[in-house]
């Protein structure tokens, strides 16, 4: 008693018919009927990915997400072991380091000759004539 199911549905029961260590998966909470439908929609019957069914399938989002995890909980860990004075340190050498290199910046600006006119100075400031 089959409702009108599109016919790429019908396929993918007939696949999964075919398959069952995948209704293994599902039933384990290891992946679920939409992604598999989407994988097999995606790719096909005879991709590499059904050869590994009983595997637990690894989507890229999911191991994105993991790093992303692991990356902020790696930061946090890290400033939560840094002493202050330590951090105070190191703030201090960078805006010596930022003084020196603005510093150097400003030798070679300087030292570069500026083409600027030379002023023309009048001995007094208004000209007078004589009558």
């Amino acid at each position: 008693m089959q409702k009108n199911l599109h016919p790429s549905v019908i396929k993918f029961k007939e696949f999964v018919k075919n398959q069952p260590a995948l209704i293994k998966e599902v039933r384990n909470g290891n992946t679920t009927w939409q992604e598999l439908y989407e994988d097999w929609y995606l790719l096909g019957e005879d991709d590499n990915r059904w050869e590994t069914t009983g595997v637990k399938p690894s989507p890229s989002a999911e191991k994105e997400e993991d790093k992303k995890g692991d990356w902020i909980s790696t930061i946090l860990g890290t400033v939560q072991k840094m002493d202050p004075d330590q951090i105070q340190h190191y703030i201090n050498s960078l805006s010596q380091a930022l003084g020196a290199i603005q510093g150097v910046i400003s030798q070679f600006q300087g030292s570069q000759p500026k083409q600027v006119k030379p002023k023309i100075e009048h001995k007094h400031p208004f000209s007078f004539r004589k009558d």
